[in-house]
């Protein structure tokens, strides 16, 4: 089978099912963010100083996989229940948060992204997250069928941010701090 159908070159996409949706529709919008966002988390597992963090994002990006199987399947019920994150998924996150944070400074000032490729990652890849968030919501607010989304998705973003600061702490990378 080629890759290429041309059936989307008229500016739409198909659902499972077969349905066809313009490819600017919001659910395209907040799929492609997804997407986005599972690709960044895998360039981030890949770095070698990552350290002990890729097992965890394997299982942030097979989340946001099952994740984005709800987004495509258009208003299946079924897949919603099976797929879509939920309380014990959000805990999961902020259990992995915690850990990193404990080893920590506190956090007194904004924080200018760069220092270390990686940790510039973590910033491009909390950024994409928060895209993908405000693009899942607006298709929640549309369609009422992923209820955690947002916690979700905003959890992830706060892991990205503390994960960059656990990897300048352990690379001894110094923060730029940003001060007003």
């Amino acid at each position: 089978m080629k890759i290429y159908t041309r059936t989307g070159d008229d500016g739409t996409t198909s659902l499972p099912g077969g349905r066809r949706i313009p490819k600017h529709h919001v659910r395209i919008e907040a799929l492609g963010s997804v997407d986005e966002l599972i690709s960044w988390l895998g360039l981030l597992r890949d770095q070698k100083e990552n350290y002990g963090h890729k097992d965890f994002l394997i299982h942030l990006q097979n989340q946001l996989m099952k994740f984005a199987a709800v987004i495509s399947s258009g208003d299946n019920r079924d897949v919603e229940e099976k797929l879509l994150p939920d309380n014990e998924s959000v805990k999961i996150i902020e259990n992995e948060i915690d850990k990193m944070e404990r080893e920590l400074n506190p956090l007194e000032y904004f924080i200018i992204p760069g220092g270390n490729i990686v940790v510039s990652y973590c910033h491009i890849a909390r950024c994409v997250c928060r895209r993908a968030e405000r693009a899942v919501l607006r298709l929640h607010a549309k369609n009422k069928i992923i209820p955690l989304a947002g916690v979700f998705l905003n959890r992830l973003s706060d892991y990205l941010f503390i994960l960059s600061r656990k990897i300048s702490s352990d690379l001894d990378i110094e923060e730029f701090k940003w001060l007003v």
